[in-house]
């Protein structure tokens, strides 16, 4: 089955990444807001939205701007947050002065910033920043190429223009000047400085240092800027420095300690992510010596729950064997209980085929689920044919009676759990993709496990206790408990085991 960690979540509201090009001003980005305001406020789901300038998840700068859209409640709207996401991004296509990406927020908050996939590309040869950034330009193209992916895209600010001060260390220190000095006097004109508070009217107010905006707008600017030596004196600072014109990177980003680029995208329509995960670790691959990849945030989660799904499973099954184990006093009869695990798990599966689940974390719990209630009803039939079976019956006799007896309590009590279940299975508003995904797995494992376990755990009984006739002290035992306490065939729903 496709595999997939958790299904996205309706939470009533979708984020909106907005980057525009390296040096774009205030201006530009103000403008881009307005239109997807425009955009989010014509439609009918939309309740407010609130944007801002200067930040975004790609990281911050005048180039960046995020808005968060909530909408009507669930029960005013019929689209949920993920098609209203998708409407937008086809109408964001057609604004060219900047990338606009309508994303759903992730089901665990604290787990990333979007749903999809999170990927991190790392430099682990020592390659340098420039073939990074060509080997995830190399990747993001062929990911365009490949239909089980969309929305493929750099989680980050691009390279942009930067003003580069060199500093010559031999005359600097001549002259007398520090780098703590120098840094004061290039930080205070450039950015600002706090000095101190002074009372105005009755009021306290703050004393902000900056270089005028005219004498700070050009590069020639800093070099008539004066820095202080360790003798108080004045030092231009054009006399030990230069500055010029230079490409780089806005951000320093590392993962576990290696440079890093931040991908991000999501699943193509009809794919898992786990699929779409799959692909880009392939992708990846192609890149050559020195590149390597992690995954984090929910993707990371989701490669760790695939792992440890087996291992639950199992687990699982052997604490039912051991508990079954205990109670029958014998290593065979569990495992003709346990034989019907599977009716269950083939139920599970079909249904979730057939309503397009993937095989996530919801699943798993409903399969884990599923070992107690099919092995519930193999209980109710194999209780009483183990005791009937004692009296003397023959083994098929004994398995044909306990079925026609425990018949109707195991109808009773799956019909009754399944229809507790169903409205899992049909639940809408929030939370409701989890629900469903949860409730559709339980529901179709106990419809096979009830109708094949009527059908076929009379035979596995029948199997194991021909293969494994217990031991001389067991036949002894349920002989002389029987000669004291017979039980009356027609006793079903106070018998023993009829609680499951």
């Amino acid at each position: 089955m496709p595999s997939s960690f958790l299904p996205n979540e309706d939470q009533g509201y979708v984020l909106t990444n907005i980057q525009l090009p390296p040096g774009a001003t205030v201006n530009r980005t103000l403008e881009v807001i307005k239109k997807v305001e425009q955009f989010y406020l014509n439609q009918p789901e939309v309740a407010q939205m609130v944007g801002v300038i200067g930040f975004s998840f790609s990281g911050i700068g005048q180039n960046a701007a995020i808005a968060f859209t909530t909408f009507k409640p669930w029960n005013e709207r019929e689209a949920t947050a993920q098609a209203i996401a998708q409407r937008a991004f086809g109408a964001f296509m057609g604004i060219r002065d900047a990338f606009v990406f309508a994303l759903s927020p992730p089901p665990i908050p604290e787990l990333g910033t979007a749903t999809g996939f999170t990927f991190r590309l790392q430099d682990r040869g020592g390659l340098g920043h420039q073939k990074l950034t060509e080997a995830r330009n190399r990747l993001l193209g062929m990911a365009a190429q490949s239909r089980l992916m969309t929305g493929v895209r750099p989680d980050g600010l691009e390279d942009a223009s930067q003003l580069r001060v060199e500093i010559d260390r031999s005359k600097a220190a001549a002259l007398g000047v520090g780098f703590d000095a120098i840094n004061a006097a290039l930080s205070t004109a450039l950015g600002s400085a706090y000095i101190n508070d002074f009372p105005n009217s009755g009021r306290m107010q703050r004393v902000i240092v900056q270089a005028d905006s005219s004498q700070r707008s050009q590069p020639e600017d800093l070099m008539n800027l004066n820095v202080l030596n360790r003798q108080g004196g004045s030092v231009p600072l054009s006399s030990f420095a230069s500055v010029s014109w230079t490409s780089g990177s806005m951000q320093q980003v590392r993962y576990n300690g290696y440079p890093a680029m931040r991908i991000a995208g999501e699943a193509g329509p009809g794919y898992s992510t786990g699929e779409a995960m799959a692909e880009m670790e392939r992708l990846a691959g192609q890149l050559g010596p020195g590149v390597a990849f992690e995954w984090t945030g929910l993707s990371r989660e989701e490669k760790i729950s695939g792992q440890q799904a087996p291992i639950l499973l199992a687990f699982s099954l052997l604490a039912a064997f051991l508990c079954l184990a205990a109670l029958y006093e014998s290593w065979a009869i569990p495992v003709a209980v346990l034989l019907a695990v599977p009716l269950g798990v083939i139920g599970a599966v079909v249904a979730a085929t057939v309503r397009g689940n993937p095989n996530d974390v919801y699943l798993t719990v409903g399969l884990v689920t599923l070992i107690g209630l099919s092995a519930k009803n193999a209980i109710l039939i194999v209780e009483f044919a183990k005791d009937l079976h004692a009296q003397g019956k023959d083994v098929v006799e004994a398995s044909l009676e306990a079925v026609r007896m425990r018949f109707r309590p195991i109808v009773m009590t799956s019909m009754a759990f399944i229809l507790g279940v169903l409205p899992l299975a049909i639940a809408t508003g929030a939370g409701a993709a989890g629900q469903r995904a949860i409730g559709t797995g339980v529901i179709g494992g106990m419809i096979t496990a009830t109708v094949f376990s009527v059908l076929f755990v009379p035979l596995f009984f029948v199997v194991i206790r021909r293969m494994f006739r217990g031991s001389e002290r067991q036949r002894r035992m349920y002989t002389h408990t029987q000669e004291d306490e017979p039980i009356p065939p027609g006793r079903a729903l106070d018998a023993p085991g009829s609680h499951g």
